[in-house]
């Protein structure tokens, strides 16, 4: 992994399993990492998708990637409390300042209640179909799923509703002190 600091702004590529780019982000701050994760946060962050649409984030997210891990995590901090979106993916790269990561369709919805919902499982065997996933592939995805919910099952402290609101003060920190300089 490149050398990577807090505070530093990286854009994040999400591509399919062809190589396409599914979708572009055009900020994370770094505010975490270890060994094996990286944590960030944007927020109103400019969303690209690969048929051309350009939309915003509506509110602060604390994105987490793994290096051996075959999820992402996104905590967002919505009016009405701490919901994750939970994206199965390959482990990341960083080239060029851009995470990167291969997205496979499924998502994992967690919402302020605890409830979880499996989301685009139509869409994945689609993909997996499509795009010929081999069974060491779909076993991986499967895998990471499990261990997903898992994480939430047994309430890492890494992705807490605490850690989230440390981050997300990290976050806003680093903000005012960019538009300070």
């Amino acid at each position: 992994m490149e050398e990577i600091k807090i505070g530093q702004r990286l854009a994040i590529h999400s591509y399919k399993h062809d190589g396409s780019i599914h979708r572009a982000w055009d900020e994370a701050v770094v505010l975490d990492k270890g060994d094996d994760y990286l944590v960030c946060g944007n927020n109103k962050t400019k969303v690209q998708e690969a048929k051309g649409s350009v939309w915003r984030t509506r509110e602060p997210a604390i994105l987490y990637f793994f290096v051996n891990k075959w999820y992402n995590i996104i905590a967002q901090l919505k009016k009405d409390g701490l919901y994750y979106y939970c994206n199965i993916a390959t482990p990341f790269i960083i080239e060029e300042n851009t995470i990167k990561y291969i997205d496979y369709d499924l998502d994992l919805r967690v919402f302020p209640s605890g409830e979880r919902k499996i989301l685009d499982e139509m869409e994945y065997a689609y993909h997996r179909n499509k795009l010929n996933y081999d069974q060491r592939l779909d076993a991986s995805i499967h895998k990471g799923l499990t261990e997903l919910n898992q994480l939430f099952d047994r309430k890492s402290s890494l992705i807490s509703k605490e850690q989230v609101e440390q981050y997300y003060k990290l976050y806003k920190k680093l903000q005012k002190n960019r538009k300070n300089t």
